[in-house]
């Protein structure tokens, strides 16, 4: 019996995952104001030492090319540009990968902080594990 409830007590001690996977998927860079609370979270989780991936997808994708973040900001009185908040999230520790359809659609002259290129087996496999809480923008 002793040993038994040593073991649940083990159990409900993990209760939070190790991961966290930031999915930009819906965010349109033409409304930039939508951008800034993925990556500010991301810099926060990676401070807080969680694991952190940021994956541009869909129309976000383009985010990931030379040029297009550095023009957004994502409130008029914001001294910070998108790219700056990217960056900022690297620099935390966070990943920043980008799905592989998205070279297609918006071209491979991508922003040196990309860390991977990756498909979408990758991105529901990273989405379905049990160590991982996804936020999708």
């Amino acid at each position: 019996m002793r040993g038994e409830i040593t073991t649940i007590t083990k159990a409900k001690e993990k209760t939070m995952a190790d991961k966290l996977l930031i999915v930009l998927m819906n965010t349109d860079p033409s409304n930039p104001s939508e951008l800034g609370t993925p990556f500010m979270q991301a810099s926060v989780a990676a401070a807080m030492e969680y694991d952190v991936e940021i994956l541009l997808t869909g129309r976000a994708g383009e985010l990931a090319n030379i040029g297009v973040a550095e023009r957004l900001r994502f409130s008029a009185d914001s001294k910070k540009t998108v790219y700056d908040l990217m960056r900022d999230a690297v620099e935390a520790g966070a990943k920043l990968k980008i799905c592989t359809s998205n070279l297609e659609l918006w071209g491979e002259n991508l922003i040196p902080e990309i860390d991977e290129t990756v498909g979408a087996a990758y991105i529901i496999s990273e989405a379905m594990d049990d160590d991982t809480v996804t936020f999708t923008y």
